[in-house]
């Protein structure tokens, strides 16, 4: 018996060959170069402000990367260490007093303390739920992660017209770190399986590399349209 396949041209196995070991290689590549180049800039920060008897490139003929990032690591749990007694708290009570007292500083200040406070505070149920809405208009559907539930003065006045709102980010492709805030109907929101890795490499790769998803009806080739499932309320 004779094998009929048409045989791929020679120029064509080596480009698939090429792409095969590129989608191998290029993430392993941009992953270490990534995390050199953030070892690399945390030591150029902090190395300088290390005294010359503790830093062991004193007493060695080459660098040692990453030892600015690992004292850096080191003073910041020190820190929050100290932070937690009472000797502590009444140092940063007399620190954040005087900065109370400089007009644009006190103002940077309490931001970046409120929205570290506040993410830090959050992290525990934040963006780990995937979900669709309905954007940017009927019958269209973007995927979603669920941030938390409407806090504050924008919860008092949507709870006064009597709808209970969530708030969401809506993140655009490819590049997920930007996006939008949006307050959406908690039973407008389409819940999904798919954990928040799987949803950012979805948007990453423009909808190329999708999570595996068994249905409910294997037989069933086309699904029904999604019914919007309430989403629980954050604990």
């Amino acid at each position: 018996m004779t094998d009929n396949t048409p045989r791929m041209p020679v120029a064509t196995r080596l480009r698939n060959n090429f792409l095969a070991g590129l989608i191998i290689c290029a993430p392993i590549a941009i992953t270490i170069w990534l995390t050199w180049t953030f070892i690399h800039w945390s030591d150029s920060w902090v190395r300088p402000y290390i005294p010359a008897r503790w830093n062991p490139e004193s007493y060695l003929n080459f660098a040692i990367p990453g030892f600015g990032l690992l004292i850096a690591i080191v003073l910041i749990t020190v820190v929050g260490f100290l932070g937690k007694n009472l000797i502590g708290q009444s140092i940063v009570r007399f620190g954040e007093s005087i900065v109370q007292r400089m007009p644009l500083v006190r103002t940077i200040y309490r931001s970046v303390k409120q929205i570290f406070e506040t993410v830090l505070k959050e992290q525990a149920n934040s963006f780990k739920k995937v979900g669709l809405i309905e954007y940017p208009g009927p019958g269209l559907w973007a995927l979603i992660f669920i941030a938390t539930d409407a806090k504050g003065e924008i919860a008092s006045k949507f709870n006064a017209m009597g709808q209970d709102m969530v708030a969401v980010f809506l993140p655009p492709t490819p590049v997920p770190t930007a996006g939008f805030l949006i307050f959406v109907p908690r039973e407008k929101i389409v819940m999904l399986d798919m954990s928040p890795e799987d949803a950012a490499k979805f948007l990453i790769s423009g909808g190329l590399v999708a999570p595996e998803h068994k249905p409910a009806d294997p037989k069933q080739k086309h699904l029904p349209r999604p019914k919007p499932v309430a989403v629980s309320k954050a604990d």
